[in-house]
């Protein structure tokens, strides 16, 4: 499932960030979400329990193994509550 959580300008060249999550049971992608919300940083949802490409992605080209994973980049991403990370990533787009 896809979840676009903020207004979009269309002339805005803004890479949207993808949370991976395994539902509203997992508090750490509850207050990921929580968190990207209230500082205005849009994202896409996708919840790997009913997505199988994205489950994929996740465990065996990211090597992630835990809930929620923060893709920002291919290069930029991690995995579990990061409120260091978050705040750094609301900080940056600010800036742009």
């Amino acid at each position: 499932m896809l979840i676009d959580t903020a207004p979009h300008d269309p002339r805005s060249t803004e890479h949207v960030v993808s949370v991976y999550t395994t539902g509203p049971e997992c508090i750490r992608c509850v207050l990921t979400k929580r968190v990207l919300t209230e500082k205005g940083v849009r994202f896409l949802e996708v919840d790997i329990r009913s997505n199988d490409a994205a489950r994929e992605y996740v465990v065996e080209d990211l090597g992630y193994t835990e809930a929620p994973v923060v893709v920002v980049t291919d290069e930029d991403h991690w995995c579990g509550f990061r409120p260091d990370k978050l705040s750094a990533l609301a900080d940056q787009r600010r800036s742009l």
